[in-house]
């Protein structure tokens, strides 16, 4: 994702006053191949050098070999995929975190997702993970490089989340097991797509969020949008190409008059104010939209995956859609 769509969705939850967890299950089980790399935390250090790699930004940050305290915020879904705990994972407002992956991350500690230095000191990582060039403004990188070596992803990678795991794989010196766990997901994207279209043939769909009074729109090369219409080959409606030329966030505002214009035959709603999706369901522009006169809206809860992205969160969007719509 872009750099402005990284951060967009703590945000517009900033911004809107609702304490959600931002920004979209695959479990580290049997079934779910991409899980089962190992916990860092549990393996023994090899005697293994540390490396020097060269991050975004240019700098040479000597990486442990085998780090077995990690800080990765809002790269969580990465570590968790190559089976990596961190010591302290991304929160927003209250400490609100990435609800679809607690199962993998309970009683893992929350840090604020803008990593206060002296917060990041109290967990005493070996390694610091920065996905983005914003947390590093001023002297922020001097501060972080005090604490652990510190390694920036940057723009370029983190705006294609297939980029930024394998580049994850490789800080962590897990590179093999990143691309096993990348080519895991997409024959998994690739059968899914088969039975979706075998199933419905192919059709429009949008993903929906609700968050206070607005709704916001995924776009369609980010998050939700990227899963829909990539790896799932939904048609792209007219509305939510038009929205995405202009707007550079994962999600981007829809107005009434542009939601009277939504052409979806599919939609997948993440509803962060149940009382907001009420009202709307009564408006006569909601009720002409294709999908909801045929019944194919759906509701997934704030704590889903859908508002994220990487390996877990988007294989459980794929189950979502596949489990709805598929009857």
């Amino acid at each position: 994702m872009k750099k402005t769509a990284k951060l967009s969705i703590t945000s517009v939850v900033l911004a809107s006053l609702v304490t959600i967890v931002s920004a979209c299950s695959g479990q580290p089980n049997a079934a779910n191949p991409e899980t089962q790399a190992g916990d860092s935390q549990t393996a023994t250090p090899g005697a293994e050098a540390p490396r020097v790699l060269k991050d975004a930004m240019g700098n040479e940050v000597t990486v442990p070999a085998r780090p077995q305290r990690v800080i990765a915020s809002y790269l969580e879904d990465h570590l968790v995929a190559l089976g990596v705990k961190p010591v302290a994972q991304w929160s927003v407002g209250n400490s609100e975190v990435q609800g679809y992956l607690q199962k993998e991350l309970a009683g893992i500690p929350a840090i604020p997702y803008d990593l206060p230095p002296e917060v990041v000191m109290s967990h005493s990582p070996d390694l610091i993970i920065l996905d983005s060039a914003t947390l590093i403004q001023g002297d922020r990188y001097s501060q972080y490089e005090k604490i652990a070596p510190t390694y920036t992803i940057g723009k370029e990678k983190n705006s294609d989340w297939r980029k930024e795991l394998l580049t994850v794989g490789e800080v962590l010196n897990k590179g093999e097991e990143a691309k096993k766990v990348l080519a895991a997901y997409e024959t998994f994207a690739v059968e899914s797509k088969q039975k979706l279209q075998q199933a419905i043939g192919e059709k429009s769909a949008a993903a929906l969020w609700m968050t206070g009074k607005n709704v916001y729109v995924a776009r369609q090369d980010l998050s939700s949008g990227d899963v829909l219409y990539k790896d799932l080959g939904f048609k792209v409606p007219a509305i939510v190409q038009e929205i995405s030329k202009s707007g550079e966030a994962n999600w981007n505002s829809i107005s009434m008059e542009k939601l009277a214009e939504l052409d979806a035959e599919y939609l997948f709603i993440v509803n962060s104010n149940p009382t907001g999706l009420e009202q709307l369901q009564k408006d006569p522009v909601w009720a002409n939209i294709p999908a909801v006169k045929n019944g194919n809206a759906y509701t997934f809860a704030k704590d889903s995956s859908w508002l994220y992205t990487g390996v877990i969160a988007n294989r459980q969007m794929i189950e979502n859609v596949l489990s709805n719509v598929i009857k």
